[in-house]
């Protein structure tokens, strides 16, 4: 049985081993995979699992003896969906491997945003500190997490592990989730968005993009946040109207953002994000942590195991 990975380095770069997918059959892996090889490079697979590697009508057309797909993440629109189910081709993907490590992400740029460790640590390399008068300095305020409130939109796994954290830090934590059993925690206050944009001190996405829901940040949303207020967004870069978040930090309205994701990754060198007032951004690297990677290997081994077995799990198609 042919196994191709159309996409592997960002999962696997070196560190890791592909062994255990190899003990199911005839594997090749490829690093990246340009457009025009996607063809070629699929011939004959019967499996392909991919991470950002499309897969969409056209190509599946002209695959007849593809019979599976992984996706190497936990978001599929990467595939045609319908072209998939046309062709009964079972699509997997990896749910929950990453939800400690992006909660992690989401405090380490929040801290940063809070105790600007980088920018104090340059300083002081810089010989600032030897040359102080005082025993100490500061350039930025220094922001205490303690009873500041966390803003949650989205309280799935992820979401849920952030609210945790928040708790842990002694912040009271409101939410809004369009389908979440708001039964499951005392802990958190249930609000609307109008609402928790208005009442939180950090405000952080953790939510999946839909059509429903793109662009959702925007001029608009971020007027009802508080001036003093840092947003947060760790989950999807479309949920973002870009333009607008950059104006918004420039201009006061809010007072600082934290970004793992862009709409547009890597992003474009005229992303008005770059160059925007205290805008932390990050490239794409919440879920990158060896440990949850290796979990993707091993759920990923899991899924094409349990597809032969005749019992798929994670199915989505």
């Amino acid at each position: 049985m042919k196994i191709v990975v159309l996409d592997g380095y960002t999962l696997n770069p070196g560190d890791l081993s592909w062994d255990d997918l190899r003990e199911l059959g005839e594997v090749t892996v490829y690093d990246r995979t340009p457009k025009d090889l996607v063809i070629s490079r699929s011939q004959k697979a019967e499996i392909l699992l991919t991470n950002k590697t499309i897969l969409n009508k056209d190509i599946i057309a002209q695959l007849p003896d593809l019979r599976y797909v992984g996706v190497l993440a936990t978001g599929y629109n990467v595939i045609d969906l319908q072209a998939a189910r046309d062709r009964n081709i079972t699509v997997t993907n990896i749910p929950a491997y990453s939800t400690r490590t992006v909660a992690q992400m989401t405090f380490a740029l929040l801290l940063e945003l809070c105790n600007h460790v980088q920018e104090h640590s340059n300083a002081v390399r810089q010989g600032r500190w030897s040359q102080s008068i005082d025993f100490c300095y500061w350039d930025y305020p220094i922001v205490e997490l303690d009873r500041k409130i966390m803003g949650i939109i989205g309280m799935g796994k992820i979401g849920r592990q952030v609210a945790e954290i928040a708790a842990a830090f002694g912040m009271k934590v409101f939410a809004y989730d369009i389908s979440c059993d708001q039964e499951t925690s005392s802990a958190v206050k249930w609000l609307e968005i109008p609402e928790l944009l208005a009442r939180s001190d950090i405000v952080s996405l953790h939510c999946p993009l839909t059509p429903e829901n793109q662009g959702m940040v925007d001029r608009s949303f971020l007027k009802q946040m508080k001036p003093e207020a840092f947003f947060l967004n760790t989950s999807r870069g479309p949920l973002v109207a870009e333009q607008d978040l950059a104006d918004a930090l420039n201009n006061g309205v809010i007072a600082g953002a934290g970004l793992d994701v862009l709409a547009q990754e890597p992003p474009a060198r005229d992303n008005p994000l770059l160059t925007a007032r205290n805008c932390l951004i990050t490239p794409h690297i919440a879920w990158a942590a060896r440990e949850a990677r290796t979990r993707l290997i091993k759920i990923a081994v899991n899924n094409l195991s349990s597809f032969l077995s005749g019992h798929p799990v994670n199915q989505i198609t």
